[in-house]
């Protein structure tokens, strides 16, 4: 079943969603994604000694900014009060990868999806931004909604990280 595009009109023209008739219901989005950097990159990262700073600490305030400004970058997004947000980063030296995490949630009638995945990119971007001196073959991948909670369409999840424990279905978990 093919479902119908929401920002279009009936004669194919973009438009904003009109969500002024949905209730307000708590929303959560959770996106992730990676960033692979150089051992020289991640050392500099870690031990705080790139030329621009606290990397991770830019980057993470850097996220937090883009999710709130989100409906200023993808047209068709509506200004959203965010109630929440989070930008964490998970460590993987051995791989030589950065993972950031971006949390975003308010009680609204439209989701924050779009919020969380801008809030990774940017955090992301942020990251290369800041090291580009000394690693310009970094290479950003998987970002990806990995968890929403809330509204019309209910619970979705997209990371195994979230998947319920084996043995157990959803509405056991």
């Amino acid at each position: 079943m093919i479902e119908k595009l929401t920002h279009f009109d009936e004669k194919g023209q973009a438009i904003m969603v009109d969500v002024t008739g949905k209730r307000e219901t708590a929303r959560t989005a959770i996106a992730k994604g990676r960033i692979r950097v150089s051992a020289d990159t991640m050392r500099a990262i870690l031990e705080g000694t790139a030329a621009k700073g606290d990397v991770l600490g830019v980057a993470r305030v850097a996220g937090i900014m883009a999710v709130k400004r989100t409906s200023d970058l993808i047209p068709m997004c509506h200004p959203l009060a965010i109630g929440k947000c989070a930008v964490d980063f998970r460590i993987d030296e051995e791989k030589s990868e950065i993972e950031a995490v971006c949390t975003a949630k308010l009680t609204g009638q439209t989701g924050v999806e779009m919020e969380a995945l801008t809030g990774v990119s940017v955090a992301l971007l942020t990251v290369y931004d800041m090291c580009k001196a000394i690693d310009k073959r970094m290479e950003i991948t998987g970002i990806h909604l990995a968890k929403k909670t809330g509204g019309k369409s209910g619970d979705f999840i997209n990371d195994p990280e979230f998947a319920a424990p084996s043995g157990k279905d959803e509405a056991d978990a």
